[in-house]
């Protein structure tokens, strides 16, 4: 296990260097996006729109954060992870159409490990971190999609140090959380 200090874009070369279990510290730009940020980027992607950021080499964070105007712009009270799995479906009409390379979130996606490989690794933070994240996060620098309310804008994060996270899966297509559940299954046939 490594330890990894990475800033945003991410290159390709940057991830594929990460291995399952690698640790890893962001600094950089940040976007968070859940479902209804994804189904609006893939809606304006298919009709052949110009999304108003760029996600080349992007870090998209699944979150939902809180964050309250103040007389600087924006503050940020919570960031943490929110579910991952909800976005499975979205994610390789997503990467198939934009060079994202890292997927910030929790709980893992099932099956992801072939849509990312030799692309994208998903790094696994810990939920129930919402007020310790805010400590990373230097400063909002925008929102978009601002419609879809708070926690589903797309909001523009400049972070220092985010982390730690977890390499759950890697490029290479190795996928902690399915080795996770085969060693499960495994051992409960054991116990059958």
């Amino acid at each position: 296990m490594s330890e990894h200090h990475l800033r945003t874009p991410l290159h390709k070369k940057d991830i594929i260097k990460l291995r399952a279990g690698d640790i890893v510290y962001l600094s950089g730009i940040i976007y968070t996006a859940r479902d209804e940020a994804h189904l609006r980027i893939l809606e304006m992607t298919g009709s052949g729109k110009p999304l108003p950021f760029n996600l080349d080499g992007a870090a998209i964070y699944h979150c939902g954060p809180l964050i309250i105007p103040d007389k600087e712009g924006w503050k940020i009270i919570a960031a943490g992870p929110t579910t991952s799995a909800r976005m499975i479906d979205m994610t390789p009409a997503l990467l198939d159409s934009y060079s994202v390379r890292a997927i910030i979130g929790k709980g893992g996606m099932k099956d992801i490990a072939p849509v990312l490989k030799d692309n994208c690794v998903y790094l696994a933070y810990t939920g129930g971190c919402a007020a310790l994240a805010v400590d990373m996060v230097k400063e909002v620098k925008g929102v978009h999609f601002q419609d879809l309310g708070m926690p589903e804008a797309v909001w523009v994060l400049e972070v220092d140090n985010f982390g730690p996270l977890i390499v759950g899966v890697d490029a290479k297509g190795k996928d902690l959380y399915a080795e996770v559940i085969r060693q499960a299954e495994k051992s409960l046939t054991k116990v059958s």
